[in-house]
């Protein structure tokens, strides 16, 4: 099955903003409120250092997947780097093609800004997405020379 991606811009705020809902409650959470993730969305709309990508199955409007570009300016690169977050796809469009749809959007996003780079993190229960990632190049391998990275959090 084909899928149809687009870049989201500040009219598709409840399309973006209802599909990250969806995920929050996929992940069984009740925070951000829908109102907090709207206007959250809505601000990250117009901000130059991300993008939202809004996936449709072929020959269908409605938006059943979204994933989450952040931009940032890498000091050992002198170009930006991407990050993918917050990839979601609603249960009824699941294994349709919508993930690996968004991902290829991704990385033409990212080549079209000139980044050398696209990172991402992922659930490591999360067996379906592991193998989609792999397939699409990913690797946990890493960095030579021999460089471990974690993902560290401080709140």
């Amino acid at each position: 099955m084909s899928a149809r991606v687009w870049q989201a811009d500040e009219e598709d705020v409840e399309l973006v903003a209802g599909l990250l809902a969806g995920f929050r409650d996929h992940m069984g959470k009740d925070v951000p409120t829908d109102d907090e993730i709207r206007a959250t969305a809505a601000v990250l709309l117009q901000d130059s250092a991300t993008e939202f990508l809004l996936a449709a199955p072929d020959g269908q409007d409605a938006a059943a997947g979204v994933c989450q570009l952040r931009y940032r300016l890498a000091i050992w690169t002198g170009t930006d780097d991407c990050w993918l977050e917050d990839l979601f796809v609603r249960s009824d469009a699941r294994r349709s093609g919508l993930g690996r749809a968004l991902v290829t959007g991704a990385f033409e996003r990212a080549r079209a800004r000139g980044c050398r780079r696209i990172d991402l993190d992922v659930n490591e229960d999360n067996a379906n997405a592991l193998a989609l990632y792999r397939e699409m190049g990913f690797t946990t391998e890493p960095k030579p020379p021999g460089r471990t990275l974690y993902v560290m959090r401080r709140i």
